[in-house]
């Protein structure tokens, strides 16, 4: 897995999401995050830039019925390439593809994610759905 330069989606991407996803389901959006060790000022690091976003995300996030389900800390690859790794994985839970896309297209949720640009060198992004929580029925 190469772990650079994919921070946003693609346009083709981002219509496929809004034209494919099941529109009455939760999505849950599994983020795979490795920060820049730098930001473009070179006095703060990456990681400081991404919790500056997570912060200020929260707001939005709530908004919309978004939260947070997990977030680890990655430390050790077991399977699969050990470079470039990432350094964190998060499980954020929308109600619907549609809050998804309301958060992350209002201009003030864009003004910012500036922050989540500024501090990742890879930023990837998949929506699943839920087929099994460990619940019993």
């Amino acid at each position: 897995m190469q772990l650079t330069n994919h921070i946003h989606p693609t346009p083709e991407q981002f219509k496929s999401l809004v034209a494919n996803y099941p529109k009455d389901q939760r999505v849950v959006m599994i983020n795979i995050l490795r920060y820049k060790d730098k930001t473009g000022n070179g006095v703060e690091t990456g990681e400081m830039a991404y919790a500056r976003y997570g912060q200020n995300v929260l707001p939005f996030m709530k908004k919309v019925g978004a939260r947070l389900l997990w977030r680890g800390d990655v430390n050790a690859t077991v399977i699969g390439e050990e470079t470039q790794q990432p350094q964190v994985v998060l499980l954020v839970e929308y109600p619907s593809i549609q809050n998804f896309i309301d958060m992350t297209t209002d201009p003030a949720y864009l003004e910012a994610a500036k922050d989540r640009t500024l501090g990742l060198e890879y930023g990837g992004l998949m929506a699943s759905t839920t087929v099994y929580n460990g619940l019993k029925g």
